[in-house]
């Protein structure tokens, strides 16, 4: 059986600042933070959704690239 994440699309996190918190959230029945990383200004993370990651939660200013598009966060 093919794991998940092989079909599982990529994202882009670059910190537009330093001290940007990428935080990776679990899937199941109760919703966990199971993740974390720090990024300092001009530092970039790609990452792509698991079978273990259902959500990012992105603190600080940030630029975030996917498939469906770009945007910034204040």
């Amino acid at each position: 059986m093919a794991d998940r994440t092989d079909k599982a699309e990529y994202f882009i996190i670059k910190a537009l600042e330093n001290g940007v918190n990428v935080i990776g959230l679990t899937r199941g029945h109760d919703t966990r933070f199971h993740h974390t990383e720090k990024l300092d200004q001009g530092e970039v993370m790609i990452a792509q959704f698991t079978e273990h990651t259902s959500a990012i939660k992105v603190r600080g200013k940030a630029l975030i690239q996917t498939s469906h598009g770009e945007m910034t966060n204040e």
